[in-house]
């Protein structure tokens, strides 16, 4: 829609589209990222007081880890949505812009007169992802909701942990970033489609269903033969051996050999081929229907042995296994490094370089790139509304007075 401006010349494939991002904690901000990390000039409203993911994680001083990552790329300016000018700013900086980014609750923005309508009657080619706990239709569209209970209602999280313990959660927002996902696909598709068209229109990404279509194989079962999935802990039902065993010292290890030729070679590494010889093992099914037993005769073989040398049989019979990496694992490991999946950015904030993760997918001709890790509260306010806006100092500095925008 607009040239862009000097900020994201030859960033990356993205550059010529404006995108604000008003949306707060995980999943509206992770959307956005993705956007950056391609090079679109993404402006991140923030409340003054701060979004509530630099409350989240660790800090280090005054300076919030988890922000320094999906807040980066961004132009960070603050602005008081509850006020009359704040809403002026946002209005005609939407004016301006390919996407707009929110995950207020239903109705907030309509309220503020910066809804879907409002905007599009001054930017008809608008397109609007707005993300939310249960959608912006229905019974339940009112309700607040965070990734967690999107997972929650969706039967994901009935899936989760071991089957003689309460659902489990990952130590990660999953549904939010699964939402933050979706709704960046679903802009895509909507900014392919205004290019026929010449129309803006709502991406509506809801929590509970991004997290819904990850039960996609327990949603048929259930239709015709009545089966309600439980949790299986680490093995896969229906997929044998597909689990996490332990070493002679206690340490764990995941190995998945449900294919037939895959099992062979597992059973040759083991030493026991027979159990994959014709009349035992040797069919998926036969594996299917005597779990237990594959699992045990497995087991026995890695309790024997010490970690290192399970993995390093597995991999040179060519059969997919890995012990559970931790994050300390990840930085020392020579694969993610030789990838370049961890990053090294100048962070004003921290006034030093972080390490963050890097950019995915990994594209050949147009690959994304992190220019600078997230900034504070308010810090390009008025580089911002100068530029985009062309308002001069003076007007800026009322905003300020008048509490309506922020500037570090």
């Amino acid at each position: 829609m607009m040239v862009p401006s000097e900020q994201t010349i030859n960033h990356g494939p993205l550059g010529n589209y404006r995108v604000m991002e008003l949306g707060s904690t995980v999943a509206g901000p992770f959307c956005g990222r993705l956007f950056a990390d391609f090079g679109a000039e993404v402006i991140k409203i923030e409340a003054p007081e701060g979004d509530p993911v630099r409350t989240m994680g660790s800090v280090e001083g005054s300076a919030s880890l988890y922000a320094a990552s999906i807040f980066r790329n961004k132009s960070l300016i603050a602005v008081d949505l509850r006020t009359a000018k704040g809403q002026d700013v946002v209005r005609r900086l939407a004016e301006k812009c390919d996407v707009v980014i929110e995950n207020f609750r239903p109705g907030t923005l309509e309220k503020w007169g910066l809804g879907y309508e409002d905007l599009r009657a001054v930017n008809p080619g608008i397109v609007m992802v707005r993300i939310s706990g249960f959608g912006q239709t229905g019974p339940y569209s009112a309700r607040p909701g965070y990734g967690v209970i999107g997972e929650a209602v969706s039967g994901l999280r009935n899936l989760t942990g071991d089957p003689d313990r309460p659902p489990a959660r990952m130590n990660t927002s999953l549904g939010d970033y699964v939402t933050g996902l979706y709704a960046a696909f679903g802009a895509m598709v909507a900014l392919d489609a205004r290019k026929r068209s010449g129309r803006g229109q709502v991406v509506d990404a809801a929590l509970y269903e991004c997290a819904f279509s990850f039960m996609e194989p327990h949603v048929p079962a259930y239709d015709r033969l009545g089966i309600v999935a439980q949790r299986t802990g680490s093995e896969l039902p229906g997929s044998v051996p597909n689990n996490l065993y332990t070493s002679k010292e206690g340490r764990p290890i995941h190995i998945t050999a449900m294919a037939d030729s895959v099992f062979k070679r597992l059973c040759n590494a083991m030493g026991r081929p027979e159990l994959a010889a014709e009349g035992m093992y040797q069919a998926a099914k036969a594996r299917v229907l005597d779990a237990a037993e594959v699992d045990r005769q497995i087991q026995n073989w890695v309790g024997s042995h010490a970690l290192e040398e399970v993995e390093a049989a597995l991999l040179e019979a060519g059969v997919p296994a890995t012990r559970i990496y931790t994050i300390a694992d990840v930085f020392a490991d020579p694969h993610f490094r030789a990838r370049g999946m961890l990053a090294s950015v100048p962070s004003s904030e921290l006034q030093a370089n972080v390490t963050v993760a890097n950019v995915v997918p990994k594209l050949s001709d147009t690959p994304g790139n992190i220019r600078h890790a997230g900034h504070g509260v308010g810090e390009d306010t008025r580089r911002v509304l100068s530029q985009w806006l062309s308002l001069p100092e003076s007007e800026i500095d009322h905003l300020i007075r008048d509490c309506a925008v922020m500037a570090a």
